[in-house]
């Protein structure tokens, strides 16, 4: 059995955190199919009815997606209530280069990442630089306040 794997996040501007995970994962925003000029405008097509369609909902891109195919595609669905307790599941962004690179360059590539996305709208929760460990990394949340790591 084939499976495609998305990654949902729900959130409440959809178009914030299509923004922010661009830049975070090297994503693109994921165009309307078969020529529409918008997601609501294919959806309509689709027959989904317009009550369903609330004000802003696929004006603009929901979803992004990797542009060489290789990852999951991920919808920022719009949801009523804001978050509301810690994630049980949250990304690794794997910047750093692994074990097999010498920890000085890979906390440089960490902070690199960090300062472009505390500047994409990101806050810093806390470091992981534990003296001994060899490692690094910095736990953050993107602009609705889900937790995400970069190491």
């Amino acid at each position: 059995m084939d499976v495609t794997l998305q990654l949902t996040i729900d959130c409440a501007d959809p178009a914030k955190l299509v923004t922010f995970w661009t830049e975070a994962l090297g994503y693109v925003p994921e165009p309307a199919p078969g020529g529409h000029a918008t997601w609501r405008a294919y959806w309509a097509d689709m027959g989904v009815p317009e009550e369903e369609l609330t004000e802003g909902v696929g004006e603009g891109p929901e979803s992004i997606v990797d542009p060489d195919g290789q990852g999951p595609r991920v919808w920022f669905q719009r949801v009523p209530e804001g978050k509301a307790v810690k994630n049980r599941v949250h990304l690794d962004l794997k910047v750093g280069g692994g074990r097999g690179v010498p920890l000085p360059e890979r906390t440089r590539r960490v902070r690199g990442k960090v300062d472009r996305l505390t500047a994409a709208g990101a806050t810093v929760l806390r470091v992981m630089d534990e003296p001994d460990m060899d490692y690094y990394g910095v736990v953050l949340r993107d602009p609705e306040g889900n937790e995400f790591c970069v190491v």
